[in-house]
């Protein structure tokens, strides 16, 4: 009786998160680890979570934007980005989604119950079928805050990096553009 090979397991898709500080670094480390997952001819997407209500931040999105190139898709999302982890992650696709501490104050401006939409971004991300890079600013760090809203933010953001790197296959800091791993590789 011949004895047949199992079928090789497949390696689940990496998620990695990225955090950092302000100018840190952070987006264009995670835009170079994203496009690394990505097989041509299929383009990397680009989940954009922050809104243009001011001249200032209209610029920043369109240097994001110029920095990227040809090699990406964008799709702007503020609230739902688990939505679009389940219908667009696929093998040599990748999604960056930049930034959580963006789409936090879009849940948190919109009354949203950032517990259960966090469950919701864990649970996409567990069962996405390629690779996702998630990009944050790393807020807990300073002083606590002097109000009650600062407070509750910071609070979130750190709860949803907990809660996201637990399902992270790698979890990086990025200071003066240099990675750490926290869990996982840099590369």
């Amino acid at each position: 009786m011949a004895r047949t090979k199992p079928a090789p397991k497949r390696a689940k898709p990496k998620i990695v998160l990225v955090l950092g500080g302000a100018r840190s670094g952070k987006s264009e480390y995670a835009e170079a680890r994203a496009f690394a997952f990505r097989k041509s001819p299929a383009k990397a997407l680009y989940l954009a979570t922050g809104q243009a209500h001011d001249g200032e931040m209209a610029a920043r999105i369109a240097t994001h934007k110029a920095r990227r190139g040809a090699g990406w898709a964008t799709i702007e999302e503020p609230l739902d980005i688990a939505r679009v982890i389940a219908a667009h992650a696929k093998p040599g696709a990748p999604i960056l989604i930049d930034c959580l501490t963006l789409w936090l104050s879009n849940l948190m401006h919109a009354k949203a119950d950032i517990a259960a939409e966090t469950a919701k971004l864990c649970a996409a991300l567990k069962a996405a079928k390629g690779p996702v890079v998630l990009v944050s600013n790393e807020i807990g760090l300073g002083i606590v805050p002097d109000n009650k809203l600062a407070r509750a933010f910071r609070d979130h953001a750190g709860r949803i990096h907990q809660d996201v790197a637990r399902v992270a296959s790698d979890a990086i800091f990025v200071a003066a553009g240099l990675p750490l791993a926290l869990k996982g590789r840099t590369q």
